[in-house]
């Protein structure tokens, strides 16, 4: 069994400002209030820091662990007791930028740490154009974190949703219970794809999918417009929570039993054929 016991969890999405402490407040007003309704695992959203834009991110960026909102959000988690997916952040590494989550456990320690993999640089003519690789860099492997007493989980950053071989990779390696992933879609590809994708990674992996948006800036229509609609969906992939575009909570409880259900009825993790075609798992790079 890959999930050890029920775990609730709580996907807080609201409206990322230019202003990083205004968002280190919002975050830890609504990280209390998703406690105080019991949630033990708690998601923050894509660059929630910071301006979802190129130009923003070498202003904006940190080091890690030592940066400001690491510390913030380490303290935080110590101080509710709970596991924290702490979204992700513009970090500054050796002379380059990255676009990177920290996990926390309830001792404030770090488990976990990602940097987006698949670089958002897209061109839909008439639509959106947005090249992160104009100031980021890649990271160099999926990851996989554990949640004591609960069991894996595997971490990927918005456009890694697409690629499905990180969340093979992690489910397989780690028997991962769920993938989550902090993302930014946009009002573009966010219709037609969000919840088709989380759907997808659920269904191929029979796991719980977790995905974290910043909430719509309704206020300022020349800022980078996130799709919002936050959302959890089960193994069997069926959307069991999701959020509007603004500023909400997305709560969802993960019953083990729902994956072991799916998976004794629909075995595919056991009928795949590796000797027709790679097993991704076998080497991939997953930290830990």
């Amino acid at each position: 069994m890959s999930l050890a016991k029920a775990l609730k969890v709580a996907l807080i999405q609201f409206t990322v400002t230019a202003d990083k402490t205004v968002n280190l407040l919002k975050v830890k007003e609504k990280v209390t209030e998703a406690v105080s309704h019991g949630a033990k695992l708690v998601v923050l959203p894509e660059c929630f820091n910071s301006p979802y834009a190129v130009s923003a991110f070498p202003k904006y960026a940190e080091s890690i662990p030592e940066g400001e909102t690491t510390q913030f959000l380490s303290k935080l988690a110590r101080d509710t007791n709970i596991f924290l997916i702490g979204g992700s952040i513009p970090e500054s590494r050796g002379g380059k930028y990255y676009n990177t989550n920290v996990t926390f456990g309830p001792t404030g320690d770090v488990i976990g740490k990602h940097s987006k993999v698949h670089l958002f640089d897209i061109d839909v003519p008439g639509k959106i154009r947005f090249v992160e690789s104009e100031i980021l860099t890649g990271g160099d492997s999926g990851t996989a974190v554990n949640l004591p007493g609960y069991g894996a989980a595997g971490v990927g950053i918005c456009y890694d949703i697409r690629f499905p071989e990180l969340a093979l990779a992690a489910t397989k390696s780690h028997n991962a219970f769920a993938m989550v992933y902090p993302g930014a879609f946009n009002t573009t590809t966010g219709p037609l794809h969000w919840n088709l994708l989380a759907r997808a990674r659920a269904v191929d992996n029979q796991v719980y999918v977790l995905l974290c948006s910043p909430a719509r800036d309704v206020a300022h229509p020349e800022n980078y417009q996130a799709f919002g609609h936050s959302l959890v969906v089960d193994p069997w992939g069926k959307i069991i929570a999701e959020a509007g575009e603004g500023d909400e909570i997305v709560y969802a409880d993960l019953d083990p039993e729902k994956i072991n259900s799916v998976r004794s009825s629909i075995p595919v993790l056991t009928q795949r054929r590796y000797d027709v075609y790679p097993d991704v798992s076998s080497t991939a790079k997953i930290n830990e």
